[in-house]
Parts: C-alpha cells; sequence; structure tokens
C-alpha cells in the first residue's frame, strides 16, 4: 500500500476557501491541512475545525511573511510602507538573501504565528510556507529552529521532480517557478537532515498548480515511490457574486472548485481503492 498526505494549503484567506476545504475533510479525501494565522477567514476557519477529530486530519501553520499584514509588530525588513508584507515576487527577491537582521524578524513573525494558532487550541503536527517561503535562503534556518522551539515535527520539503518531457500543456512560467522551487528545497533538505525535523519522502503538487484533473491526480498516485509522500492541493469554493477585499482576495477562483470536485469525486475514491492507497494525517512522532 502507499501513504499519502493530501494538505490542503491556505486555511484561513477566505470563507470560501474555509468551505472548501472542510467538505474535502469531510469527504476523506484531505487529510491535513495549513493554516494562515494572519489570514482575514481565521476565526471561521477556527470554528469550523474545533470539532474535527485530530486522528483523521492533521493541523499545521503555513508560515507566511509575504502577503498581508505581520502579527509582529515593528518589522522593518519583511514588510513595505503600508506596514504589510511585500508580497510574492519582492518577498522572494528579498528572502534569497540571508543575515542576522532578516532571519530575527523571521523568526519572531514566526513565533507569532505558531503562538496565534496553538493559543487557539490545536495541536500543530508541521510547518511549511505560503508560496514556499520557508525553504528560502533566509529563512531556511529560523523556520527550523522555530518550529523545534514548539514542538512541530514535520516540515515540507517540496523538491519534486520535474515532469518527464512533453507532459501535458505544462505552462512556460509554471515550469519555471516549480523548477526553482524544487532547487530551493532540494538545498534546504540537507540542512533540515541536520535539525531532528521530519519531512515526507516525496511531495507533489508544484506543477498542479491550478490544472489539478482527475487524469492528472491518478497518474501522480500510480507513479509514487515506496514511503510517504505528501501531495499539496488548494481546493476551496470559488467566490463569484460573494464581496471579496484585501490581500488575499483572488484565492477563491474555479481552479480551486476544480481541485474540490476531483476530490469530491466517485471517480477519485475509486482510483485510490484500485490503486491502493491510504490516506493519513501527519503521523504521531514519538520520542
Amino acid at each position: 500500500m502507499k501513504r499519502v498526505i493530501i494538505n490542503a494549503d491556505d486555511l484561513g484567506a477566505d470563507v470560501p476557501r474555509n468551505e472548501g476545504v472542510l467538505e474535502a475533510i469531510r469527504a476523506g479525501t484531505v487529510t491535513s491541512v495549513s493554516i494562515l494565522a494572519n489570514g482575514p477567514a481565521l476565526e471561521d476557519a477556527l470554528q469550523r475545525i474545533r470539532p474535527l477529530e485530530h486522528s483523521k486530519v492533521s493541523f499545521g501553520v503555513h508560515c507566511n511573511i509575504s502577503e498581508g499584514r505581520p502579527l509582529a509588530g515593528g518589522l522593518r525588513i519583511l514588510t513595505g510602507p503600508d506596514g504589510c508584507f511585500m508580497k510574492k515576487a519582492a518577498a522572494h527577491q528579498l528572502l534569497m538573501r540571508g543575515g542576522a537582521a532578516i532571519e530575527e524578524e523571521i523568526a519572531r513573525e514566526l513565533d507569532v504565528q505558531i503562538e496565534a494558532l496553538k493559543g487557539a487550541g490545536l495541536r500543530l503536527t508541521h510547518i511549511d510556507g505560503h508560496h514556499h517561503v520557508h525553504v528560502f535562503p533566509a529563512a531556511i534556518k529560523a523556520v527550523c529552529a522555530t518550529a523545534r522551539k514548539h514542538g512541530i515535527p514535520w516540515i515540507r520539503i517540496p523538491d519534486e521532480p520535474e515532469p518527464v518531457s512533453g507532459e501535458d500543456g505544462i505552462p512556460g512560467s509554471l515550469l519555471e517557478e516549480s523548477k526553482a522551487f524544487s532547487g530551493l528545497a532540494g538545498n534546504a533538505r540537507f540542512y533540515i537532515e541536520g535539525t531532528g525535523l521530519k519531512a515526507p519522502d516525496h511531495f507533489r503538487g508544484l506543477y498542479l498548480k491550478g490544472r489539478a484533473s482527475l487524469q492528472r491526480m491518478q497518474k501522480i498516485l500510480e507513479e509514487l515511490k515506496p514511503g510517504l509522500t505528501e501531495i499539496m492541493m488548494h481546493p476551496g469554493r470559488a467566490a463569484a457574486g460573494r464581496p471579496q477585499g484585501g490581500p488575499f482576495s483572488s484565492f477563491s477562483t474555479m481552479d480551486r472548485e476544480e481541485e474540490l470536485h476531483v476530490l469530491l469525486s466517485e471517480e477519485f475514491r475509486l482510483a485510490l481503492l484500485r490503486i491502493g492507497v491510504i490516506l493519513i494525517p501527519f503521523p504521531e512522532v514519538k520520542g
């Protein structure tokens, strides 16, 4: 049997995203979630997940230093003149540079984000990064140290192999972005292995962005290697007709709803049985 964690990112971004993620959890096809502690819909998300059985779904912090307003006060390097994070492209450029000052700010902000979720009564099993910020050179040391400080045992390493040449229609921009993230994650893996943190053996999801069809999901499952695999997904409901605003306003699109339809489909559940996949949350780590 193949062991797979299907993790839904960005819980707390907005209400439509929360609605979709919870539908997939109830269907048994999302077994783990990563939560935006500074998400505008965090309180809605917390109300929805508190009744869930921790044995069936794991909760993690979606380390965010690229979008929205920070929870820690007094940040000077990670934020712009408006006091908000700098958004994806600018944050990535900044995080390619290291240094004690930026590492201190990252650790301070992440500490507050984790405390916010722990203070809400959540037991956190894993950490990953919004826009994969956690594997960038300026962030990886602070992220690992803060995770260990709070007893978070698992971390995402998004070093996904590039699909074989001729794979169906991956946009050039997605291909280049995914290769860049995989390279950073590969470098980060060498550091993570010396920290005591655990990571799944394999990761999939970079090349699914906006493309998570039933056929592609089945292909991923069929080609899985032995070990534990994390599959990153972004299910949700589209926000059509609902007033949206703020830094996360573009999150709940039809792409999110199409991912949700795959996860809710009978065909997907039958594929899991046929291929021999066991869906699990992040496992307990003893000792």
